[in-house]
């Protein structure tokens, strides 16, 4: 007599065996395939692409920022000195 193990772990090779046969088997296979197709004509990436070209954007970005304000630092210290104009002082009108 089989023991019920035995029984248990038959019965489960006998279904997986029936299912890799079948229809089914095919249809998953060819729907794998299809998706498989469909997915290499998209310009997809992966997760671990995506976040690569994520840090390099923010890194990009901080750079950026950090450039710009030392351009603007930089144009204030090369800006000549806005000499002072009597016609901008109170009290004095330019036109009669």
């Amino acid at each position: 007599m089989i023991n019920r193990n035995e029984w248990v772990e038959d019965f489960q090779k006998n279904i997986s065996d029936l299912i890799a046969r079948s229809p089914a088997a095919d249809i998953e296979r060819n729907i794998k395939a299809l998706m498989a197709q469909t997915f290499s004509r998209l310009d997809l990436v992966t997760r671990e692409e995506f976040d690569i070209q994520a840090q390099l954007l923010e890194k990009a970005l901080q750079r950026i920022t950090a450039l710009e304000s030392r351009l603007s630092a930089l144009e204030l210290e090369l800006r000549p000195p806005q000499p002072a104009n009597d016609a901008d002082a109170p009290g004095n009108d330019a036109y009669p």
